[in-house]
């Protein structure tokens, strides 16, 4: 394929700078790199930009590049110099945001919707503040397909009106999962460092897995949401995509804590972070002595005789041999109810907080083309051919539009929701003694989704035809020091991840 031929002649003759390969270097790599004086974060920028404009095209995972990230990267060079020539955690790094969070620069923020390009925000979001105080460069927005997927049950997980559909690096015919998309397939393909999500139900975890990188789903308020356009904050959180899960961890560590905008959700949360953060959990030994849940029936049991469900077998092995211990066959109470988000009552609260979330955001814009869902609504009406309307549709939009608030449905379905997760996973792991659940992907994404709960996702392998597929081990809110011990010992065990192939 000569498309793909020019592609790795360009990438090759941009992967090396002073003998330093930057093509899936860690966050400690960099430094190291940085602090021997064989990289500058002006090369480490020039040279994502060169990724991005030579892979781009054909992947659409990034929307935007900020017209500011080379000045960035010359301030985090001159701060550098300044300092000694030392740096760490965050500074230096290029960080690549889903499109959904918010920024106080030149970049637009739009969810993907044409409808919100030109729209400016009061301020940078929460967890941008903590980047930038951490000393990241701010390289670009990511696609996703909030809008796609939300509007519309038949919208593809990777399309937005923005750049279109997003491709998987691995084969770029498959499925990349997830409204999180684009910021995967950006840290899988080497188009930056490390990157944001966003997640109401499987959208980290998903493309994550997808993706063969690591996704950290934090408990709820444990990142702030503010600047971020959300659909419930119930259930939204905002958490890092990378090559590694120490990687996940640098970034994780930036951006937790209280942020008074978010108030109410990242007080409650501040009570989990642990002092000292969450670097000091990154553990090769994490695995031993942890009792993890093994839910087999109506997940592991759909692969039953197939490459993936083998990989797994050996995963269980390798666990047990690491030290920890499997609890297998559990069961939750009700799971068929819970991975069904009508009988759940999850899709019923959905659709009226995303109404209350998107209106309360466009109303706090300083400039925007829109201020209400209905205006939305009426621009992708106008503008059909851009927003395929005709292809998609926008009937959970209207549903939305449609609601009047919490009312009676919506308290009665948040109200089952918190049931469903104290008499399920919560009474499960406390029954059984469990430091983690284990599920393959993203499929049991609903059971973590409706309580809040921590999640994350490691690449544990690739089917037959290349595509990724991942492992994620689940907790209780607050429980990420352990799920980080289990997700690293883990990734030291099996050392799964390789680079993208870029099949067609």
């Amino acid at each position: 394929m000569a498309i793909r031929s020019t592609l790795f002649i360009l990438l090759l003759a941009v992967s090396l700078t002073h003998g330093f390969k930057i093509k899936e270097a860690t966050i400690q790599d960099i430094h190291l790199a940085f602090n021997s004086n064989k990289l500058t974060s002006r090369q480490l920028v020039e040279f994502y930009l060169k990724q991005i404009q030579a892979l781009n095209p054909v992947l659409r995972a990034v929307i935007e590049v900020s017209p500011d990230a080379l000045n960035q990267a010359d301030e985090a060079d001159e701060k550098r110099r300044a300092s000694g020539g030392n740096s760490a955690g965050l500074e230096g790094i290029p960080v690549l945001l889903k499109d959904n969070i918010g920024t106080k620069d030149r970049l637009n923020t739009t969810a993907g919707s044409l409808a919100l390009v030109g729209s400016v925000v009061g301020r940078d979001s929460g967890v941008v503040e903590r980047l930038r105080r951490a000393g990241s460069i701010i390289l670009g927005k990511a696609s996703l397909s909030e809008w796609a997927q939300f509007r519309s049950l038949n919208a593809p997980s990777g399309w937005n009106a923005r750049s279109g559909q997003g491709k998987n690096p691995y084969l770029l015919s498959a499925e990349p999962c997830g409204s999180s998309s684009g910021s995967a397939i950006g840290v899988a393909a080497n188009l930056v460092t490390v990157s944001l999500g966003t997640e109401t139900d499987g959208s980290i975890v998903c493309p994550s897995s997808a993706n063969s990188v690591v996704g950290i789903k934090p408990t709820l308020g444990l990142t702030s949401r503010s600047g971020v356009i959300t659909i419930s904050p119930r259930q939204d959180t905002v958490g890092p995509i990378c090559r590694t899960v120490s990687d996940a961890v640098y970034v994780l560590d930036a951006i937790v804590g209280f942020d008074s905008r978010d108030a109410e959700a990242t007080r409650e949360a501040a009570k989990f972070i642990p002092y000292g953060g969450y670097k000091q959990f990154l553990k090769e030994d994490g695995l031993k002595g942890k009792r993890l849940g093994i839910l087999r029936k109506l997940f592991f049991d759909l692969y039953n005789g197939t490459v993936f469900n083998h990989a797994f077998e050996k995963h269980f092995v390798t666990l047990k041999q690491r030290g920890a211990i499997l609890v297998d066959n559990i069961e939750i109470a009700n799971v068929d109810i819970i991975v069904n988000s009508t009988a759940s009552g999850e899709a019923t609260a959905l659709v009226a907080e995303f109404k209350i979330s998107l209106n309360a955001y466009l109303l706090e814009l300083v400039r925007s083309p829109v201020r209400s869902l209905a205006d939305i609504i009426a621009f992708n009406n106008k503008f059909s051919a851009q927003e395929k309307i005709n292809e998609f549709g926008q009937d959970i939009f209207l549903a939305a539009q449609a609601t009047n608030g919490i009312g009676e449905a919506e308290k009665n379905a948040i109200e089952k929701m918190k049931r469903l997760s104290r008499d399920g996973l919560e009474r499960l792991m406390k029954e059984k003694k469990l430091d983690a659940l284990v599920t393959p992907g993203a499929i049991a994404s609903s059971i973590l989704a409706i309580g809040g709960f921590p999640g994350i996702s490691i690449p544990a392998g690739y089917g037959s035809d290349g595509i990724p597929f991942g492992i994620y081990f689940g907790g209780r809110r607050g429980s990420e020091p352990k799920l980080i011990e289990i997700a690293y010992g883990f990734e030291q065990a099996t050392k799964v991840r390789k680079p993208p192939s870029f099949k067609p």
